[in-house]
């Protein structure tokens, strides 16, 4: 039985890419800011070699690191999740998903707004937290719909559950994804339903993400059609529009999803589990916590020997991130350009140097070689070097 576990870490950036400044980015470095709010006690990643990576000065190297170590480039032309996971499964997305600074045109709103009967507040780029305090009174008021952007190339609808509930706002993220195609097919519409009453609104769990489909075949597709199980864990199901899918479960939490990721490793299965853990960058990231994210990050690594203890010999780990999010980084409140790490932990992994790759792509090369079958994808698979 051979099983991967691929943890995507959301948003653990490790250093400025070369080209950060292209995208707005200067001097960011997501792990770094974490080392620095003294709330940072990570003894597994780093034991597992995270300091011994290349251009991560900020934590102490061992000796003998017990998991395979290195970095990658994004070659991908953005820095967000979906282009970001989409590269991590097989594919480099030459031209960024459309982005709208300064909201979106009459040519979407008009026609969202006749189709969902409500009209819209907002449709600037803002924080969520932010745009539903600003808002959320006049939406509770008129019914209208809160829409907001960001930095990343998403369309977001806010509205309080006792006003539209979770189920009615999934149908107009729907309509909004129908209309949101071609030249404007932002890469996510994302569902933000949100409680609480004036001056105390909280955004609640029932977020979902309605995804644009990848552009071309995934890892994921692959490895369906050959017959393996392919597990998805936290919004992994959304970011791939459910395509290449077998099994799938929704989390509520970072700590929820290891707790699911921990279930599967204790069942029999034959395929890859992707696991996606959102906290890091959804609670931490965009809302410029390093000392949150230093917590989050030592409690995954607090988690972690645990769940390696249910590998079996054929069995490997993949930990590894879709972008950054500098929590200290005070020009934006959006991701960060960076390069993300990549531990690997398995058979005859330990302690071996996979340097600084071009691309997140070697990771889908990687599990196609891994489980023996044929995928086209620009990427190198690591697994000679162990």
């Amino acid at each position: 039985m051979k099983r991967i576990f691929l943890f995507v870490l959301d948003s653990f950036g490790i250093g400025a890419l070369p080209d950060a400044a292209q995208f707005g980015d200067h001097g960011v470095h997501t792990l770094a800011a974490c080392a620095s709010s003294g709330e940072l006690h990570i003894p597994n990643l780093i034991a597992a070699g995270l300091g011994n990576i290349d251009g991560v000065d900020c934590l102490p190297q061992v000796q003998t690191p017990t998991a395979a170590y290195g970095r990658m480039a994004e070659a991908s032309m953005g820095k967000d999740t979906t282009i970001g996971h989409w590269e991590i499964a097989g594919i480099v997305s030459k031209q960024p998903l459309p982005t709208y600074p300064n909201g979106f045109p009459e040519e979407i709103i008009e026609p969202f707004c006749q189709a969902t009967g409500r009209g819209v507040l907002g449709n600037i780029p803002a924080s969520g937290t932010e745009i539903i305090a600003q808002y959320g009174d006049e939406h509770l008021r008129t019914g209208k719909l809160i829409v907001y952007t960001s930095a990343d190339s998403v369309f977001q609808i806010a509205a309080h559950e006792e006003i539209v509930p979770p189920e009615e706002l999934y149908r107009y993220c729907r309509i909004a994804r129908e209309l949101l195609r071609g030249k404007h097919g932002v890469g996510r519409v994302i569902a933000r339903p949100f409680v609480g009453s004036a001056g105390a609104y909280q955004r609640t769990a029932n977020r979902h993400d309605f995804s644009l489909e990848p552009p071309a075949e995934t890892i994921l597709d692959a490895l369906r059609e050959a017959g393996y199980d392919t597990i998805a864990v936290g919004k992994i199901f959304d970011i791939f529009a459910g395509k290449g899918i077998t099994e799938h479960v929704y989390t509520s939490s970072n700590r929820n999803g290891m707790e699911q990721a921990l279930q599967y490793a204790q069942k029999d299965f034959h395929g890859l589990c992707f696991v996606n853990l959102v906290d890091f960058d959804m609670l931490f990231g965009h809302r410029r916590d390093p000392a949150g994210y230093a917590r989050a990050l030592s409690e995954f690594d607090a988690w972690l020997p645990g769940f390696l203890k249910q590998m079996g010999e054929e069995d490997l780990v993949i930990l590894t991130a879709d972008h950054g999010c500098d929590p200290s980084y005070q020009a934006t409140t959006d991701h960060t350009r960076e390069y993300v790490p990549l531990l690997v932990f398995g058979q005859n992994t330990a302690g071996k140097q996979l340097g600084t790759r071009s691309s997140f792509t070697d990771v889908a090369a990687t599990i196609a070689e891994q489980f023996g079958i044929a995928y086209a994808t620009p990427g190198k698979s690591f697994l000679i070097s162990f």
